[in-house]
């Protein structure tokens, strides 16, 4: 079954290589939707059949963290599986995104680090 995924980061080119690293990971991608910041992505999400949320955290107009509260507030979002994709270096944010049922993986990353994240909140295998 094709995953539909959401990529939220305001670089055009991560969420190119986040796509591309999907796909070289085995995945088999369904629709991809693309967002700039969290406010697009809380707008994307609204009525659109989502698998799974790439989310980067350092964004302008709305970051990822406020994203994510957003979305763990609405009952249809709540339990939404997120990856948080992000250079974040604070132990202390990190934690509390975990906290947030999220899963957190470090900038730069392989595709197999994605691959397994994705099959372990999934249960996918490539």
């Amino acid at each position: 079954m094709p995953l539909n995924v959401l990529v939220v980061d305001d670089s055009a080119v991560m969420r190119a290589m986040i796509v591309k690293t999907l796909q070289m990971a085995g995945l088999h991608l369904g629709t991809v939707t693309h967002a700039a910041n969290g406010q697009e992505g809380l707008q994307a999400l609204d009525g659109a059949w989502v698998d799974l949320v790439i989310l980067d955290i350092n964004m302008p107009v709305m970051d990822g963290e406020a994203m994510l509260e957003a979305m763990r507030g609405q009952a249809e979002l709540a339990n939404l599986p997120v990856i948080v994709v992000s250079t974040e270096g604070s132990d202390t944010r990190i934690s509390r995104l975990v906290g947030r049922g999220v899963t957190f993986v470090h900038k730069p990353f392989a595709p197999e680090s994605i691959r397994d994240v994705v099959g372990e909140l999934l249960g996918v295998v490539p």
